[in-house]
């Protein structure tokens, strides 16, 4: 079952990926206290999410901030090392943070975890992004599989 507006986002253990090295954090740490927009992505480099996913995000993070939320973050299946790289080429800098969920914890605690072994990237999370005051999901976007839309920062931002 997955997550669902109303429930609490899980704790689970992250990686934060920052120019200086990942910092080990929990998800709970990440996202207490603030308003929050988070999005996932099956795989930093991968098509969509380097060509609409993380640059729409990107583009928009002044949007957001004026729309009341504290944080802006990309969450993946990868390590801290390859989200930070993934950032840099981005452009990323400070607007997105990085969240590395390397083994995959997080996406299964929320249930937006899928097995992509067929297409050799093993277990990934789905694409989705979501708003969440202090803990709580105000609201979810789940993206059907291979789709790209009610995710996106445009659609998320429309919502606030």
């Amino acid at each position: 079952m997955s997550i669902a507006v109303g429930d609490s986002l899980p704790d689970a253990p992250v990686f934060l990926a920052k120019t200086d090295g990942p910092v080990a954090t929990t998800t709970g740490q990440v996202f207490a206290d603030k308003r929050a927009v988070l999005f996932a992505v099956p795989g930093a480099f991968t098509p969509t999410c380097s060509a609409r996913h993380l640059p729409g995000f990107i583009e928009k993070a002044d949007a957001f901030l004026d729309a009341g939320v504290d944080l802006i973050a990309c969450v993946s299946v990868n390590d801290a090392f390859v989200m930070a790289a993934w950032a840099a080429r981005q452009k990323a800098g400070e607007s997105i943070s990085m969240i590395a969920d390397g083994n995959g914890a997080f996406a299964q605690a929320l249930g937006l975890d899928q097995d992509m072994s067929a297409r050799g990237m093993g277990c990934r999370s789905r694409r989705f992004a979501l708003v969440v005051n202090n803990g709580t999901v105000e609201h979810l976007f789940v993206e059907s599989p291979g789709g790209y839309g009610v995710s996106s920062a445009e659609n998320v931002l429309g919502h606030l």
